[in-house]
């Protein structure tokens, strides 16, 4: 069958839309059928669509094979999980090319077998508060800045420090700054090292210390360890005046805490369904071993389904979750809580402005 130069031309053009379209859309699995995802042909289709939408590119065709092979073995774990879940989802995000394994070692950075320090007394300052709010959310508050991206680099105990920190500034000022976690990861040396993990307390020991934190604009992030910038002591600061633990283990109590400011808190963030959650409220599974550093922002129920949950901003983007968000269960009748989330939270102080 002979194709006229219009004909050809109009055919040319309808392929090239049909193929934008499909790089274009808004990439899920939902709405494949069971066929799609057996045919090799449309799991390369998903797969260059996936590599469009979030910017990727490999050395060589090597290396792009070996990330097409995870990427295929994330999607039927992915699949097989939302048949099997109902109050959360999981989705292809942008670490659908990592195996679980490098993803650990990529984006979790807690040192969870440190003891606590003890730089202040152990008073919780809300441990009489009798009445709180059914729900409370920080970012309607204005008290929570943008999601960050912590990268290739385990600094998530300085995300979650900064976090807190941001919140009572804004709570007690008025005015939301946006801080520095290169500045916790260049300078705050003596116990926390830096991509390589540390933890939340010894962050706000620092940041007393130190006299402030610096702001991102003065001080912004490299997604890797630098030099200590001494010279820029003389840059406005955000100081604290201390911290406090939460009673640990005692749910009741981080939500006495949250109930008037954003905590710091570490969780167990190692599981696979973690890496792709999409949306819903996460209720596990996972143990209790803590690896990652966030900060609780809030916390409510869903309407739908009734289910308890706390507010947690994460460290990996706005891509990741909810916008960055992760809606963890609460009210679980385990002391230690989902992931491990009552274990260890703490809060910044802040006596003046």
């Amino acid at each position: 069958m002979a194709f006229s130069p219009m004909k050809f031309s109009l055919l040319f053009l309808f392929v090239c839309l049909t193929a934008f379209s499909c790089l274009a859309r808004d990439f899920s699995i939902i709405g494949y059928s069971e066929d799609d995802l057996s045919s090799r042909d449309k799991l390369i289709e998903l797969f260059e669509s996936w590599m469009s939408k979030h910017g990727k590119s490999y050395a060589g065709f090597e290396e792009k094979l070996r990330r097409f092979e995870v990427f295929k073995d994330n999607l039927m774990h992915i699949d097989e999980t939302n048949k099997k879940t109902s109050s959360y989802w999981l989705g292809l995000n942008e670490f659908a090319d990592l195996s679980h394994e490098e993803f650990k070692e990529m984006y979790l950075g807690i040192k969870g077998g440190l003891p606590r320090r003890r730089d202040v007394s152990s008073t919780f300052k809300y441990q009489d508060v009798v009445d709180i709010p059914k729900s409370v959310d920080w970012r309607k508050n204005g008290a929570v800045t943008n999601v960050k991206n912590q990268g290739q680099c385990g600094s998530c105990w300085a995300f979650s420090t900064v976090a807190a920190v941001e919140g009572i500034n804004k709570i007690v000022t008025g005015n939301l700054t946006s801080l520095s976690e290169q500045e916790l990861i260049d300078c705050d040396k003596t116990f926390n090292n830096g991509c390589n993990g540390g933890l939340m307390d010894y962050a706000f020991s620092f940041i007393v210390s130190n006299g402030g934190l610096h702001t991102e604009e003065d001080y912004p992030y490299l997604m890797e360890e630098g030099t200590c910038e001494q010279k820029r002591a003389e840059v406005d600061v955000v100081t604290i005046s201390g911290y406090e633990d939460v009673p640990k283990n005692n749910e009741e109590s981080l939500l006495k805490a949250l109930a008037h400011q954003p905590v710091s808190v570490a969780i167990e963030a190692s599981g696979r369904n973690f890496q792709f959650y999409s949306g819903g409220v996460f209720d596990g599974p996972c143990g209790s071993d803590l690896d990652h550093g966030v900060a609780a922002i809030g916390y409510g129920s869903s309407s739908s389904k009734g289910q308890d949950y706390i507010i947690v901003k994460n460290s990996w983007g706005p891509r990741w979750g909810e916008k960055g968000y992760i809606r963890m269960k609460r009210s679980t009748g385990k002391p230690q809580g989902l992931c491990g989330i009552n274990k260890m939270a703490s809060y910044p102080v802040k006596n003046n402005k």
